[in-house]
């Protein structure tokens, strides 16, 4: 079944295998981030692609020798794709902004890979001289936590934790400043959790840069992002909240693992939780516009503390 973004990757290939004969399964499977069993579909795809009359000397043609690959009659389709002017402003932009991020091991690499694309796109990407981009999430706090970072000095902070719904004073060593979805994070080492966390900077309520070198412990692993900022783990608690219209705000809001759209403007939606009070408090929130469906124990937890707010308002 072929999926949206098979057909550029298909095109992508072509010229790709052409420039790395014996190329190595495992290699190519990882620059195109697919597993290798995807690729070898789309090289059994490729494989029946070329010039019409579709014998095999108009076919494209590919030598699988091992676990190598080696294309050797691409049947014309052996130029690289061009970025339309949006994607190269786009990338442009982004490149931008992850070389100026606070907390970069290395950012030559991005600088290099900036230079090339913007020399590729020429005029096409004179416009991005235009565009600011604004990190949401604590505007007073970000210029603190670069600065921090950049000098390495230990951050104090008071912190409103959402799933606890409390706010701890915390000392931790920064680590790197993260942005996804355009929102600021900091993760760093918590001298109070004694762990690694991710601090969402539109929750930090104070903060100070104290006069203390930073020393995170050596060999810390940095957290993967690049399956999202919110990462399943099996101690967490899938909750499916039933939404009515006025309530469709909270798949835009809070990510959803699955979103059905009912009609009419109605949603059941499920998500991931590793504490069920914030999700309580959502639902007696959304009143008549939400209801927890699963799980059983949770809904009911929402009606008894429905009923007992209820109480409060009863006539004595």
């Amino acid at each position: 079944m072929s999926t949206p973004e098979q057909l550029p990757r298909l095109l992508a290939l072509v010229p790709y295998l052409l420039k790395r004969p014996g190329i190595a399964f495992a290699t190519a499977a990882a620059d195109f981030g697919v597993s290798e069993e995807r690729l070898r579909k789309d090289l059994n795809l490729l494989w029946l692609c070329g010039l019409p009359g579709h014998y095999p000397g108009d076919l494209i043609e590919i030598d699988f020798e091992g676990d190598t690959i080696t294309l050797s009659d691409p049947q014309g389709v052996d130029r690289p794709l061009r970025l339309t002017v949006d994607e190269a402003l786009a990338l442009v932009v982004a490149l931008r902004t992850l070389a100026e991020t606070p907390g970069l091991a290395d950012p030559e690499p991005v600088l290099r890979a900036l230079a090339k694309v913007e020399e590729a796109a020429g005029a096409a990407a004179a416009p991005a001289d235009r565009v600011a981009v604004a990190l949401e999430g604590g505007g007073s706090v970000l210029p603190v936590v670069r600065d921090a970072l950049e000098r390495k000095k230990v951050l104090r902070l008071l912190y409103w934790t959402a799933g606890r719904d409390e706010t701890t004073e915390r000392e931790v060593d920064p680590v790197r400043l993260v942005v996804v979805d355009g929102q600021s994070y900091l993760e760093a080492w918590c001298r109070r959790a004694e762990g690694v966390r991710i601090f969402h900077l539109g929750r930090v309520q104070e903060l100070q840069v104290l006069d203390e070198d930073a020393a995170p412990p050596e060999g810390l692993p940095s957290r993967d992002l690049s399956q999202g900022l919110f990462q399943p783990t099996d101690g967490d608690t899938v909750v499916t909240f039933a939404l009515e219209p006025g309530a469709a705000w909270v798949s835009d809001f809070y990510p959803c693992d699955t979103v059905d759209d009912l009609g009419d403007g109605r949603q059941v939606v499920t998500l991931r939780t590793r504490g069920t009070a914030w999700i309580r408090r959502l639902a007696l929130s959304l009143g008549a516009s939400g209801r927890v469906l699963e799980p059983p124990e949770l809904a009911a937890q929402v009606r008894e503390d429905a009923r007992v707010a209820l109480s409060a308002y009863s006539s004595r």
